[in-house]
This record gives structure tokens, sequence and C-alpha cells, in this order.
């Protein structure tokens, strides 16, 4: 694909150029992109992202899914710091961002889009604490929460745990609302982090020995468990509608939402024994298990696709517009119409901030396929 190598020629010399703190003069003498794309591509890379992305891609490649992305992205294996792995992925992701296709790289063409005035936001940090007297407690940015061995500064949640008697355990419940996300770390020192749309039952402390157990009653949650051996070897359980996820000090991401009849669990580190209506299965690094109307099977999947949400990052490969827009829905708290039901199923690829308008992404898709749309309020409508 000669644009596509084209594209990744120009990533090193961005890459290089940023690292020298000098102009990506060849980027900017490029007649691939316009000039409102440079300005837009440049100024997305930050320090601030590509650290990020530098964290995200050295956790990928401890977990062994580094050569699985090259496949996709199609950049040649090098000996490069991951400094500049990250410089030259970010670019990536923003050339994606500008060019999200359906392997359609020819001249996009503005389509009529109409404009109802209306505020669409991005999701943020916010969540409902509902503790075990019934007490709800709204948390979000700005906002700071104290007692008695939990505290909350707006963005996460941070439990203590006591050590309590057995039978003296209380449980909480967190609520992620549509347009919001949040980070929990539990009594125990397991890291959760929830995704638009869930909600999470966990004990308020646990007591070493005894079996730790959460419910992510539905949802998307990645877990970075703290391991049993921390804790006289109590092991780590989720359980999700009709199934059981029994862990020893791992990673791994699980989405149950209430619009799909399927739950995903992804392994990104460790092991975990899944189990329920279902024969007994288990997981390895990079595997996801579907577990559908009492039916389970397991493949191989990309995990970057799977956990870049908590990064602060979609990544959507050969993903269909519909799924595509359950995503954005939960994120931006809006509501998808298709008027032109033909295009539903059309897949994409592409690698999108989550920070960015829902304007920006939608003209992306709109541009790049010809699939005219409408914005009444918070209602998207695909013509």
């Amino acid at each position: 694909m000669p644009v596509l190598n084209k594209i990744i020629e120009l990533s090193n010399h961005i890459a290089s150029s940023i690292l020298k703190h000098e102009k990506p003069k060849e980027f900017l003498d490029s007649d691939l992109f316009t000039d409102s794309d440079k300005k837009y591509i440049l100024e997305h890379l930050t320090d601030e992202k590509l650290i990020k992305r530098a964290a995200l891609l050295k956790q990928i490649d401890k977990k062994e899914a580094w050569s699985e992305i090259e496949s996709k992205i199609e950049v040649p294996v090098r000996k490069l710091s991951i400094w500049k792995y990250a410089a030259a992925a970010a670019v990536l992701i923003m050339v994606s961002t500008v060019y999200f296709t359906n392997n359609n790289w020819k001249d996009q063409q503005q389509n009529k889009i109409v404009v109802t005035k209306s505020v669409i936001n991005p999701g943020t940090d916010k969540a409902i604490l509902v503790l075990a007297n019934g007490k709800q407690v709204a948390l979000g940015k700005g906002s700071v929460y104290n007692t008695t061995g939990i505290h909350s500064n707006g963005t996460e949640i941070i439990y203590k745990n006591n050590n309590s008697d057995k039978a003296a355990i209380a449980y909480n419940y967190l609520t992620i609302p549509r347009g919001g996300q949040f980070f929990i770390k539990l009594a125990d020192g397991t890291k959760v982090w929830l995704n638009s749309d869930s909600k999470l039952k966990f004990p308020v402390s646990f007591v070493d020995g005894e079996p730790r157990q959460v419910e992510l009653v539905y949802g998307e949650a990645y877990f970075d468990v703290s391991p049993s051996t921390d804790h006289k070897g109590s092991h780590f359980n989720v359980v999700i509608s009709n199934q059981n996820i029994e862990v020893l000090g791992t990673e791994f991401n699980v989405k149950a939402y209430q619009d799909s009849p399927a739950i995903y669990t992804t392994l990104v580190e460790g092991k975990v024994n899944l189990s329920g209506s279902f024969q007994t299965t288990v997981l390895k690094p990079g595997q996801q298990s579907v577990l559908d109307n009492h039916n389970i099977r397991v493949a191989a999947v990309d995990v970057f696709n799977e956990v870049s949400w908590k990064e602060g990052i979609f990544s959507f490969q050969e993903m269909p517009l519909k799924e595509i827009m359950k995503v954005l829905e939960r994120w931006y708290d809006i509501k998808i119409v298709f008027k032109n039901k033909a295009i539903e199923n059309s897949t994409f690829n592409g690698i999108l901030d989550k920070n960015q308008k829902i304007e920006e992404i939608l003209n992306i898709i709109s541009n790049t396929n010809k699939i005219p749309y409408e914005i009444n309020q918070k209602t998207v409508i695909f013509k």
C-alpha cells in the first residue's frame, strides 16, 4: 500500500524531529496532507500524549502482543528506544484519526452535514458511590470525599483495608454513568478501571485467607489484581452474570454490557479459570473468551484493541459501524439512529483519541466513506 508506506516514512521523520526538538520539514512540505491536517496532527503530538502512548506500548510489548500490533500497522521491527516507538506510533495514531477508513485512501469529499446547536462533550471522570447504608455520594472532577478508610480526589477512589471480621464485611457499589469513567483501588490493593455505563459491587474490606470476591454487575472493567501471595493465599474472584473468573494475581479485561448477550474476557497477563454453566475454561495471555447463551469459545485477539480504552484511546479494527457507535454512545452519552440500515455492518479501521470532539470523529467517518449524518440535540442520525 504505497500511501501507507509513505505515511510510515513520514512517521519516522516526525519521530526523529520530535526527539531532536526540530521542525519536521519533510512532513510540513509533504503534499499528502492538507495544511489543516498537518496542523491538527502536530497539535496533538504533545509530550503528555507521547508518554501515555509509550507507557501503553511498553506494557503491550511486555505482554508479548507487540508483534501482532506491528503486523497490523505495518511498522518494521527496528532496534529503537521505546520513546521513538512511541513517537512513531503517536503519528500513526493521529494519521489514523485523520484517515479513519475502511481501506479507503481516496480523495475525501465533504458530505452534507446538518448540526442542530447542542453541546456534546467527551466523557469525564465521574461516578456514583453507594455506601452500605444506602447513602449516595457523587464523585467527579473538583470533588473530594473522605471518610473512614475511603478517600477520593474526584478522579479515583482508594479504599484502605481494616481486616474486618468476615461477618462484619459491608458492600459498596460504584456506578459509572454514560459519559463517565473511574478508577478504584480496592482494600486489598487490586486496581480496577471502570468504563462508561458500568457498575461494580465490592466489599469495603477483605479478610486475608478468605476468598476475595467482587461482582461486575454490568459494563466493562480492567482488573490488575493484587496477588494471592500477599493475602495468605486468598484467591480473587470476579462474578459476572452466569460466569465466575478465578484469578491468582493477573491483569484482564471484562466486558458485559446490558445491550449485548455476550461476556468478553480478555487476559493480558497471568492466568484465569472461567467457570459457570459451561465447561471450566483456562485462558492464556493474549486470549479472549466469549460466553454467549451458555456457550463459550476462546480465540487469540489483539490485546491493544481490547484494553486501549483505559489509556484514553479508541482502537477499532475491522469493527462494524453499529458496534463502533455503541462505544461512542456510552462515552459521549448520545443516541445513534441508523435510517440507512445498509451501513450498519460496514467495517472500519482507526485509532482515535477519546478526548476528541464527537463532530471530529463523525466528520472523519462521513468524509472518508461518504456517509451523511445529522446531529439533532444529542441524537446522531445516519442517513
